[in-house]
């Protein structure tokens, strides 16, 4: 109470400081409100997390407040923006059914508070960061199971611009592809000399799929970080790894001719058929993309940034 009444005391002193009545005073913003910690007789670290993740929006949206050019819901942008990634992060750390669930239950309240005030830019912006954070081929923290809840949503909402409805309903189709936890679709490659084989063919405990070009620098740069890895050989030639990296263009001379800087112990080929780009088996948005699949071929990771990638493979093999 002391605080909103020192807000309103400012803002009611620059508005007669800036040329008295008639003259509008600049927008008040404010600091992004951090959740309060989870009670006390909270002690287990899966429902502290769960407790964040379900609390997180709650003092945020909480308020009516300014949303324009330069914030949300009165918080700047760069602060809102650092507030939603540290929230993908705590889903993150959570089961991919309560994150999902948490995804889908902030939609629905960024829907109501847009209903609360037509006028406001509220929803549009804070779906333009979501959108930019979560699905964007560029970002650090793309994640397109997290992306889905809010896509849906997104195609169907009344305060969604019309002319982005077709856009969000082929999003939200793509985000159903390979989804967390589901079998991904098998497809058959040919190595350097011609011989068959198939996705589902190779035996190892974690498959790490990189969809990748040659002279790609940014697929280089992921090949030089896994081959620096500590014990990187070893998880291969241990079969608790295998690292495959398909061609899905036509280019095929190029693709040739670069066969020699893969590592020997990497599975290499391209996609004969050209079904997986042609027939959309993956959601290929962007060159390099990396899957990581478990001993059946099931999505851990999917279109992950490889820092997340080698996070959870030498959390699980390190010690192994």
């Amino acid at each position: 109470m002391v605080k909103k009444l020192i807000i309103s005391a400012c803002v009611l002193l620059a508005a007669v400081s800036c040329g008295g009545p008639g003259k509008p005073s600049a927008p008040v913003y404010r600091s992004f409100p951090m959740p309060d910690p989870a009670p006390v007789m909270v002690t287990d670290e899966a429902d502290r997390i769960a407790y964040s993740i379900n609390h997180f929006w709650d003092k945020y949206l909480a308020v009516q407040a300014v949303t324009d050019s330069a914030a949300v819901l009165g918080v700047r942008n760069e602060e809102i923006e650092k507030s939603f990634a540290t929230y993908v992060a705590l889903l993150n750390l959570a089961p991919m059914e309560l994150a999902k669930k948490s995804a889908a239950d902030l939609f629905r309240r960024i829907e109501s508070k847009q209903a609360e005030d037509d006028s406001s830019l509220f929803y549009l912006r804070f779906t333009e960061i979501v959108s930019r954070y979560l699905y964007d081929p560029n970002s650090p923290i793309r994640n397109e199971d997290l992306y889905l809840p809010f896509v849906e949503g997104m195609a169907v909402s009344p305060f969604t611009r019309e002319d982005m409805i077709p856009a969000y309903s082929y999003e939200a189709k793509m985000c159903r592809l390979n989804p967390y936890g589901s079998k991904v679709a098998d497809f058959k490659f040919k190595d350097i000399n011609g011989r068959v084989h198939s996705l589902y063919g190779i035996r190892a405990t974690y498959t790490v799929l990189f969809f990748s070009n040659p002279y790609c620098p940014n697929c280089k740069e992921i090949m030089d970080k896994f081959r620096s890895l500590e014990n990187f050989n070893w998880w291969i030639s241990a079969g608790d790894l295998a690292i495959a990296s398909i061609y899905i263009d036509r280019e095929l001379d190029e693709w040739r001719e670069y066969q020699p800087n893969y590592p020997d112990n990497w599975i290499t080929g391209y996609d004969f058929n050209y079904i997986i780009r042609e027939d959309v088996l993956y959601n290929v948005r962007a060159i390099p993309s990396l899957y990581l699949l478990d001993a059946e071929k099931r999505v851990i990771l999917k279109d992950a940034p490889q820092e997340q990638i080698i996070q959870y493979l030498t959390r699980k093999l390190q010690n192994k």
